[in-house]
C-alpha cells in the first residue's frame, strides 16, 4: 500500500492564522466625502402618511379615503388634496380608481 503525504499548508492562508492574525480595518460604510454638507429634505406628506398609518394600522388607506370623500363632499379642496395624497401614498391603485370615480360622478349628463 503506497503512502501519501499531504502538502504543507501555507501559514498565511491557514484558518488559524486568519483567526489569530491582525485584523485589517475595512473602508467606512458611511463615508460620504462630498455629500456631508447636503441639507436633508423634509417631506411633510410622507410624515403625515406615516403618522396616519401609525394611528390606523392596516385600515389607514380606507380611513384616508373616507376623509378624502368627506372633504370632497364639503368642497374643502385643501383637505381633499391632503387626504387624497395620504391615500395615494398608502394605496396608489385604489387612489387612482377613487379619482376616476370622482371624475365620472362629476360629469354632466348628456341628452
Amino acid at each position: 500500500m503506497p503512502v501519501h503525504f499531504a502538502a504543507a499548508r501555507c501559514t498565511l492562508r491557514s484558518h488559524v492564522a486568519r483567526v489569530l492574525g491582525p485584523l485589517k480595518p475595512g473602508a467606512a460604510a458611511n463615508d460620504n466625502a462630498g455629500q456631508a454638507a447636503t441639507p436633508v429634505v423634509f417631506d411633510e406628506a410622507l410624515r403625515d402618511t406615516l403618522m396616519h398609518f401609525a394611528r390606523h394600522g392596516l385600515a389607514a388607506a380606507s380611513e384616508a379615503r373616507k376623509l378624502a370623500e368627506l372633504a370632497h363632499n364639503d368642497g374643502d379642496d385643501d383637505a381633499f388634496a391632503r387626504w387624497n395624497g395620504i391615500f395615494r401614498n398608502l394605496d396608489q391603485r385604489q387612489a387612482s380608481a377613487f379619482e376616476r370615480q370622482l371624475i365620472l360622478d362629476n360629469q354632466p349628463l348628456i341628452g
